[in-house]
């Protein structure tokens, strides 16, 4: 999650959260990549938790990297909680449970996604080693028990909170114990943006699958290989899921504005203050009806707060974001991006994509979304198991980056940032299904090796 937003114009019409929406629109040489990943953090002696407060907490992490980097810090009565780059670079960010994020700069190619991750876990490790913190890369901390987990000292936090338990069974999991990397990317026009919207939730399985990577909740198997994924499944469905209207006619950004006008809110921040809204809809709020704020209208700032607490597969700002894949260790991150950019950025592939996923029903894809957390390249559309929709969606991203032409200074083009899941398509099995090899063999029934293997 970016900083909240800060713009305190009054709302007048719909058509203004219509044309925030629009104004993502750019021209194709303007495409940019940005890309997002959480950590768990761990204390390097005895794999528990980080709290925020102490000589060796969250917080000195952060300020650490604030005089490190020499970045801006972000702060909530008194507190850091982030930090962000003043010439447009990137952010660092908690979630809930300390997790912390790296909203990456806006790039051109996955090789500058790869060179500002590599910078930045330098970085990260150089504050983060001498306080005996580490960070895994994994979609759900392996042995944490909930309870066990501190609350990061943000406002929107205590009031989601609160929320999360109304609303489904897994919303406190969500925010204490998962961890994701997304891809967030551009599109040309409104028709661009609804072609590469209704692709990318129709194949986030595929994503969901090749970057499972959850097995293990509280030190034992889950029965699941993404239990990240299913934790969406019931974490608040009125705000998540694979949003089967965006396939129907006269889907737009006005399409999504009416979405997201009745998506319950959860919080107004005013100053550094959050005031818990939650479960009135924008909608009030629009028309002046919000009890909290009578006869007050939202501003810009409120508009582009609340699509921040919507969570469906792939979300519409001013940009697309994909949602579906567990957090990974840092060899396998810029796997994600490469996938998505050689199958949406390259007008070829994402005709083939389309041609792919037109015929699914919203029925099908449902049940793919909802069999993928358990059976991953196991689960089924029509006739089809999704591991050879998968070799066909990686053929055709290696095909989108090979023709986009961006070349390392190697002379290596973007197709080599695809290897890890190459070998994933090769070896036939998740990286779930991989990790449970080792914890019935190697690692004789304990999840303690992966503070180890899979440590960034």
């Amino acid at each position: 999650m970016a900083r909240d937003q800060i713009d305190m114009t009054p709302l007048q019409s719909r058509d203004e959260l219509v044309a925030w929406l629009a104004a993502g629109v750019k021209p194709k040489s303007e495409f940019r990549i940005g890309t997002e990943h959480e950590k768990t953090p761990f204390t390097l002696q005895g794999h528990r938790p980080v709290a925020y407060e102490g000589a060796r907490g969250i917080g000195a992490l952060l300020e650490g990297m604030q005089l490190l980097l020499g970045w801006e810090p972000i702060t909530e009565h008194g507190n850091i909680i982030g930090l962000y780059d003043v010439t447009g670079g990137g952010a660092i960010s908690l979630e809930p449970g300390g997790q912390f994020e790296l909203s990456g700069a806006p790039v051109e190619t996955v090789h500058q996604t790869q060179s500002e991750l590599m910078a930045h876990l330098a970085q990260v490790r150089e504050v983060a080693a001498p306080l005996g913190i580490g960070f895994l890369g994994l979609g759900m901390t392996p042995s944490f028990s909930r309870a066990q987990v501190p609350m990061m000292p943000k406002g929107r936090y205590k009031i989601m909170t609160g929320y999360m338990p109304k609303v489904g069974r897994y919303g406190l999991d969500m925010m204490y114990r998962t961890c994701t990397v997304q891809t967030n990317l551009d599109f040309s026009s409104e028709a661009d943006m609804v072609k590469k919207l209704r692709v990318s939730v129709a194949l986030q399985p595929i994503a969901t699958a090749l970057f499972a990577n959850s097995p293990f909740t509280e030190g034992k198997p889950n029965g699941f290989l993404s239990f990240r994924s299913e934790i969406w499944r019931d974490t608040d469905n009125a705000r998540s899921g694979m949003i089967p209207w965006a396939f129907e006619d006269g889907m737009g950004f006005e399409r999504w504005v009416d979405y997201a006008l009745d998506v319950p809110m959860y919080f107004v921040k005013r100053g550094d203050d959050y005031i818990d809204v939650s479960g009135s809809s924008f909608r009030d709020f629009f028309a002046g009806k919000n009890p909290a704020f009578p006869g007050e209208r939202p501003t810009l700032s409120d508009w582009a707060n609340h699509l921040s607490t919507i969570f469906p597969e792939v979300r519409l700002k001013r940009y697309l974001e994909m949602r579906g894949a567990d957090g990974v260790p840092w060899g396998r991150l810029p796997a994600l991006p490469a996938f998505w950019v050689g199958l949406l950025y390259d007008d070829t592939s994402l005709d083939a994509a389309w041609d792919i996923v037109k015929h699914w029903k919203a029925h099908e894809r449902q049940a793919l979304r909802d069999d993928v957390p358990r059976l991953g390249f196991k689960a089924r559309i029509k006739d089809r198991y999704l591991f050879e929709i998968a070799k066909e969606c990686l053929a055709l991203s290696h095909a989108g980056l090979r023709r986009r032409g961006h070349v390392d200074l190697l002379g290596h083009d973007e197709t080599r940032h695809l290897e890890p899941l190459d070998r994933i398509i090769e070896a036939g099995h998740t990286p779930a299904e991989e990790m449970l090899e080792k914890f019935h063999g190697a690692w004789r029934g304990s999840v303690e090796p992966a503070y180890d293997e899979y440590a960034f």
